[in-house]
């Protein structure tokens, strides 16, 4: 009864979008207080007592250091919507150039910073390369930061081979790989019919060559005041190297290594004199040691003597005559009268 008379009811228009709209109401939800990961909303304590928050109310909120807006800012508003707060994720993981370093690399890219999960690229200087032997890789920003490490190793690239044949299928090579070549036959290298170079943060441990076998060289040459530092053998072959030492007071001049290449040794370093001061010398210019009571020393080629009178002589050469400089066993000496 009751009931079948409201059912048989006519509502006017109007009542009716009353009824939908206070249904629409009714069913609107309201927001909690926002959790902000890696950030907090902007003076929350004044906010204290607008919670729940009505559909359509914001705030602001400020992100921790490394962590951005959305928008990419420091700080921005979050949004009461009837799916909840918006941005669902106010604060995302910011990486920064400045938080890594690339040893032996560079980025490149001129961006500053990454939002999360963007990829950036990265160069090796010249003679480096990525761990998977490129010239170029790239890192992720994630939310523990940079992945992966970036990383340009030392690397050496195959070597121009003449007269030999390479036991390896590697286009290039980390620091202490090994490489096996194997010269042609009547040809030899240093080490041999067979030899390795391995190599390492200057690069191959040496220059692999392979030489006629009629290439190879006698006894290296002697020097005066010098010698090499190795027992003298009667052949070397081609690319061997021996290495000079001067006695003592002789100073090396040129290169102190020479090697064997077509059969000949390259030009052998000199020892230069020493200068020897004795007594005799200083009586006959009037003059003695300045800094020495020695009457007799040897000095390197190079290394500066200074001199001044006898007692009860006088100068009769210039001041500057008076700091001699030893060259190849020679002294100009002043003189004192």
């Amino acid at each position: 009864m009751f009931p079948s008379k409201i059912l048989r009811m006519r509502f006017p228009g109007e009542i009716i979008w009353l009824i939908l709209w206070a249904v629409r109401v009714s069913e609107a939800k309201s927001c909690d207080v926002p959790e902000i990961k890696h950030g907090q909303l902007h003076i929350r304590y004044m906010y204290r007592s607008t919670f729940p928050a009505e559909l359509g109310a914001y705030f602001y909120y400020t992100c921790d250091t490394n962590f951005v807006t959305p928008s990419n800012h420091s700080r921005g508003y979050i949004t009461c919507t009837q799916k909840g707060w918006d941005p669902a994720e106010p604060c995302q993981k910011r990486c920064l150039k400045s938080e890594i370093a690339i040893e032996n690399g560079f980025f490149s890219e001129s961006e500053f910073a990454y939002p999360l999960n963007k990829e950036t690229k990265y160069q090796c200087k010249s003679g480096y390369v990525t761990p998977d032997g490129k010239t170029s890789g790239s890192i992720t920003c994630l939310e523990s930061g940079w992945s992966p490490q970036p990383t340009c190793i030392k690397s050496c690239d195959m070597p121009v081979l003449e007269n030999a044949t390479i036991k390896s299928n590697s286009t290039w090579f980390k620091v202490n790989d090994t490489l096996d070549y194997e010269c042609h036959d009547g040809f030899e290298s240093r080490d041999g019919h067979t030899g390795s170079v391995v190599c390492g943060n200057d690069g191959w441990s040496y220059k692999p060559e392979c030489y006629g076998s009629g290439e190879k060289c006698g006894p290296p040459p002697r020097i005066d005041n010098g010698d090499i530092t190795s027992f003298t053998l009667l052949s070397y072959a081609p690319g061997s190297s021996v290495e000079y030492i001067c006695q003592s007071f002789y100073v090396l001049q040129g290169h102190g290594t020479i090697t064997c290449r077509n059969g000949q040794w390259s030009p052998p370093p000199k020892c230069l004199e020493a200068c020897t001061v004795s007594e005799n010398i200083l009586r006959t210019h009037n003059i003695r040691l300045r800094w020495s009571h020695n009457t007799k020393i040897y000095t390197r080629t190079g290394d500066v003597i200074e001199f001044e009178c006898l007692r009860g002589y006088h100068r009769k050469t210039p001041a500057h005559t008076f700091r001699a400089t030893c060259q190849d066993g020679k002294v100009t000496y002043p003189e004192c009268g």
